[in-house]
């Protein structure tokens, strides 16, 4: 077994405040563990909206909330590397709307 363990961040299309983030380990180019996030810098302080990982032994999806509460996806039919190919793709594609939705949350509970 020959592990390859991968980590980066990256601005989401050159914005200093929203980032992406992640990591995954791989055997031969099949991943066995991974974490990636969408993260948002609102009012100078770095906050979690979308996470996808491998927690509890199985690949799924966690959506955070303003009030610290979390939506769970689970993606009973998949492997690592899909829900990992997913997640990338949803992050990419919808990070704006993501942070448009978390922001709308902080305001109501202003």
């Amino acid at each position: 077994m020959v592990l390859m363990e991968t980590r980066y961040v990256v601005p989401l299309q050159g914005s200093p405040v929203d980032r992406y983030r992640h990591f995954h380990v791989s055997d031969k180019g099949k991943v066995l563990e991974f974490a990636i996030q969408y993260e948002a810098q609102i009012d100078g302080v770095w906050h979690e909206i979308v996470r996808y990982d491998m927690a509890h032994g199985r690949p799924h999806k966690d959506l955070l909330h303003a009030d610290s509460t979390e939506a769970k996806g689970e993606f009973l039919y998949y492997d690592a590397d899909q829900v990992l190919t997913l997640g990338q793709d949803d992050i990419r594609k919808n990070w704006a709307a993501y942070r448009e939705q978390y922001e709308k949350e902080m305001r109501r509970r202003r």
